[in-house]
């Protein structure tokens, strides 16, 4: 998920992006994190296709509505709310964090809207940065291994991004993607919940395949990646159960 540090909107996260430069930045070091505290009003994490089997096991995945249906991790059903990370900032342990969440507060961007060079840039608001503390990022102006090594995991984030836009294009093309409605209905509660406002791959679509089409699904590695997404969707009554939990456990407390 490559942007432009100009860009007036920048990825959930991400607050004032700067080229990363051993003349300007010669005394930042990383500090050590153990939890997430930035991520805490995150509902909705853009994963990639690698993470899918992952990323199925805990959390509903969706497909973000609008031009661009960028596959999503959902950590609640309600914006700017984040059920896996506690009041200390902390995970919920036992399970996996996107791999979106853990490139932060780094990420490749583009420079130059005209190039397709990508720099590799940080949020200057993160305080996971900080002049002369933690692992110093460059030595006598030279990147160190932090350095290098967030390099590398970044790289392979936008190698996955790829992997995952061409996907969502074949999913496209092959119309699998319809406007995606999720109905809870609870024990005492008078009406169900309805959630809308994403897109899902269509089960009918699937069922519908001819044999040849389906073999072009498996052999490619698709057929599995759709799978795990409609898997995963058997978490958004989870997901709706914690957060009335949470809801009912904030209002006792108040």
């Amino acid at each position: 998920m490559a942007t432009n540090p100009q860009a007036a909107q920048l990825p959930p996260l991400y607050n004032a992006l700067a080229p990363l430069s051993s003349s300007v930045h010669q005394t930042l070091g990383l500090k050590s994190r153990t939890g997430a505290p930035f991520a805490r009003g995150l509902h909705a994490i853009p994963i990639t296709v690698d993470e899918f089997h992952l990323v199925q096991r805990h959390y509903p995945i969706v497909f973000a509505a609008g031009q661009t249906p960028v596959p999503l991790a959902l950590t609640s059903l309600s914006e700017g709310q984040n059920l896996f990370v506690d009041e200390d900032g902390n995970w919920r342990a036992g399970t996996y964090v996107p791999a979106y969440v853990r490139r932060y507060p780094f990420l490749l961007a583009r420079i130059n809207p005209q190039s397709e060079e990508l720099t590799l840039c940080f949020d200057e608001t993160s305080e996971d940065l900080g002049a002369d503390e933690g692992e110093p990022l460059f030595k006598e102006g030279e990147a160190t291994d932090v350095v290098k090594n967030v390099l590398e995991f970044c790289e392979q984030f936008e190698n996955s991004m790829r992997k995952t836009q061409a996907f969502v294009q074949e999913l496209e093309k092959g119309e699998f993607l319809m406007d995606g409605e999720v109905s809870i209905q609870m024990d005492g509660m008078e009406q169900p919940a309805i959630y809308r406002g994403f897109k899902m791959i269509s089960q009918d679509k699937i069922r519908d395949l001819r044999g040849d089409q389906a073999r072009k699904l498996i052999q490619n590695g698709m057929l599995p990646l759709m799978y795990a997404h409609l898997f995963s969707l058997s978490y958004v009554t989870d997901l709706f159960s914690q957060g009335a939990a949470k809801a009912t456990a904030e209002k006792a407390d108040a």
